[in-house]
């Protein structure tokens, strides 16, 4: 059986192993919220948070509104935000507006760079696993009485909507 070709985002990024996981948020979907993992992640769709990774592709087409912390990053798509990346590499179709701290940048031909990148002075480390099972989701905040509606006098004689909670 012959190899199957691979997407050209993450056939462009990095070598991330056979064993390593990888993540992938396909175009038609939008993560509202962060994203932290282990392993690497591909984002062909939109997230509006910050994403920790050990690897990060944003693939063509794709949108991130955040901050992106990883050791090795590579943007094909649109990035608004902030990047920590030991390699960080932007693609001729990148368009990128914020900050990028790095330790090896490389900016193809084409490339949209808005902002400024500065040398990174500690390397970048992947999330680990005890990091991420210390993260829990906080609850909804929630009243510990149930709210109650009604109506009270105003000063013109007649009456206001009041909700006590």
């Amino acid at each position: 059986m012959a190899p199957q070709p691979k997407p050209a985002a993450a056939a462009a990024a990095v070598n991330l192993g056979d064993r390593e996981i990888i993540s992938t948020f396909g175009a038609g979907l939008l993560i509202t919220g962060n994203v932290v993992s282990t392993g690497g992640v591909q984002v062909f769709g939109r997230v509006d948070g910050d994403i920790h990774a050990a690897h990060l592709v944003v693939g063509k087409g794709a949108n991130i509104n955040g901050n992106a912390r990883a050791q090795d990053v590579v943007i094909d798509g649109t990035f608004k935000g902030t990047i920590h990346g030991n390699n960080v590499k932007l693609q001729a179709t990148a368009a990128v507006e914020g900050e990028i701290y790095n330790r090896s940048l490389a900016i193809d031909q084409n490339a949209q760079f808005e902002g400024v990148a500065r040398r990174l002075t500690q390397p970048v480390e992947p999330p680990t696993q005890d990091q991420i099972q210390g993260r829990t989701l906080q609850p909804a905040l929630v009243p510990e009485q149930p709210a109650t509606h009604g109506y009270a006098a105003n000063n013109n004689g007649g009456f206001q909507p009041v909700t006590t909670y």
